[in-house]
């Protein structure tokens, strides 16, 4: 007769399960944030890019350039935003339909918006997610995640040299009378 060893009982564990120090409560609010975060980043780029591909005018070239650069630089954050998610052991968006349950920020369906209308709307936009990334750090902080908040302070910049840009855009051409 043939000795048999018993296979050892091992845990069970995700095929996403992803290894952290950080506490399973953290990682659960962080990567909620995080991923409201995401949903307001898509529907961001795309409210850019809708103006960018709508705008018209006397300063098309400007706002159009303007725009679409900003785009870009929201829709690159997009990335970071859900690996962070997932290297701290979270799941992160899976379709549009969630993205479009938790966003905050607002579409715009209109047919037509005046182009310092846009500037004016997508800066208040950018001025909200700035406030809504300061939240998202606090967050970060108490939790002791330092790799998240870091990543925050940068999109922060980035977002209030949008707002900047937007604001600056938006007043210049009050002040040409256009």
């Amino acid at each position: 007769m043939a000795k048999v060893r018993a296979l050892v009982q091992r845990k069970k564990v995700s095929p996403l399960d992803t290894p952290t120090d950080l506490k399973p409560e953290g990682i659960a609010a962080i990567s909620q944030a995080l991923n409201v975060l995401l949903a307001d980043t898509f529907a961001l780029y795309l409210k850019t890019k809708n103006f960018h591909w709508h705008v018209s005018g006397p300063h098309f070239r400007d706002y159009h350039l303007l725009l679409d650069e900003q785009a870009a630089q929201i829709y690159a954050t997009t990335d970071d935003i859900a690996e962070r998610v997932r290297k701290i052991g979270g799941m992160t968006l899976r379709s549009i339909g969630q993205i479009a349950s938790l966003q905050r920020v607002k579409d715009n369906n209109a047919d037509f918006v005046p182009p310092l209308d846009m500037l004016r709307e997508l800066m208040g936009d950018n001025k909200t997610f700035a406030a809504n990334l300061r939240e998202a750090h606090e967050l970060c902080d108490k939790h002791e995640d330092v790799a998240t908040a870091s990543l925050i302070e940068n999109w922060i910049d980035e977002t209030e040299r949008r707002t900047w840009f937007l604001f600056e855009a938006s007043r210049g051409a009050d002040r040409s009378g256009h």
